[in-house]
């Protein structure tokens, strides 16, 4: 082991042995052992022939505080890269991941955040095979920033879109809500706020293959994060040209949640979830859909939360618990920043 530094500076970044050391004991040692004796395979990219329909996506992340209740910027920078794949339909192969760090930044905290996305990435049975490091000054970055890209198989005849939604079927949560959001505003401390909440975040790949096992008609699935379950629901509505109902008495929302929200004046259909997703399937197999997702781990809350319509064009309303019924329309601006 040569790396005996203890804090990231400059020089960490600058393309000598201090970055060699860095990114070999930190980075390459975990995500890639094997390759670690044979230098020519250390390559900017990775390489492969996959003969198959890919989806390729990309994200970054800057989450404020890097490490909290349920997880840490490595946990949501692998889950919410494979999500984004798994909601289209499909199957994770491989992840790049790319650091900005801050100079200063302790190697302990490195080491946690590899770990976590090590561990995320056994878990969704995808390999991160390439990436890049750089170090910047302090104050030029808040310890941390990750981006991450994925590529995953679409297996043939499967096509999950929007505009596939039909009126009459019925909307799938897979369990509560608002979880992240709330979790990263009681972490930050500024409001002095003392919940016992942590974060949502998981990965969705085996969650979403069983449900198409037991619902093969599953029209869409989106991933609720940044701008939460109601910014996805107008999304699908105005891709599909309908509308969508949602029953507020049947919304998975925690009272830890709730609180939160009420003391604050935030909506909690707009908080960001990191393991959360919406599926919109036939209504016949709307109850076969919930049964493999109550089956597994990632989906022991799932519940029916509205239905499809042939009304407005794009328009999302909700059942008030009064009786009612009221727009849900997309976030403006956003409620809480560096969420994710």
């Amino acid at each position: 082991m040569s790396l005996r530094d203890t804090r990231v500076t400059l020089a960490h970044g600058g393309g000598g042995t201090a970055m060699r050391d860095l990114i070999e004991e930190v980075f390459t040692s975990v995500f890639a052992p094997e390759m670690m004796e044979d230098q020519a395979r250390l390559m900017d990219a990775a390489l492969q022939e996959p003969g198959a329909r890919l989806a390729f996506t990309t994200d970054s992340f800057v989450v404020d505080p890097v490490e909290f209740p349920g997880g840490d910027i490595g946990t949501i920078a692998v889950c919410g890269t494979v999500n984004d794949l798994v909601v289209g339909g499909a199957r994770p192969l491989w992840l790049s991941a790319a650091f900005i760090i801050e100079e200063g930044t302790e190697v302990a905290l490195l080491r946690r955040i590899v770990g976590s996305m090590q561990a995320e990435a056994e878990a969704a049975g995808v390999r991160i095979v390439t990436g890049d490091t750089k170090v910047v000054g302090r104050g030029m970055a808040d310890k941390l920033f990750v981006t991450t890209a994925g590529v995953g198989v679409i297996p043939p005849g499967r096509n999950l879109q929007a505009g596939h939604i039909r009126a009459g079927d019925v909307v799938l949560v897979n369990g509560v809500l608002g979880d992240h959001g709330a979790a990263i505003l009681a972490a930050r401390g500024d409001m002095a706020l003392s919940v016992d909440l942590v974060s949502d975040c998981q990965g969705l790949g085996h969650l979403m293959e069983a449900v198409l096992a037991a619902a093969p008609g599953t029209r869409a699935a989106r991933d609720a994060t940044r701008g939460g379950v109601a910014s996805v629901l107008n999304e699908m509505a105005a891709a599909a040209g309908l509308a969508i109902e949602i029953d507020e008495a049947v919304l998975p929302l925690r009272p830890e949640v709730r609180g939160i929200c009420e003391i604050l004046g935030l909506e909690p259909l707009y908080l960001a979830n990191e393991g959360r997703m919406v599926l919109v399937v036939p209504e016949a197999e709307a109850e076969a859909a919930l049964t493999a997702m109550r089956a597994r781990p990632e989906g022991v809350g799932a519940v029916a939360i509205g239905r499809v319509l042939s009304g407005r064009a794009g328009q999302v309303t909700m059942r008030t618990l009064f009786g009612g019924a009221r727009i849900v329309d997309m976030l403006v601006g956003e409620q809480l920043p560096r969420i994710c």
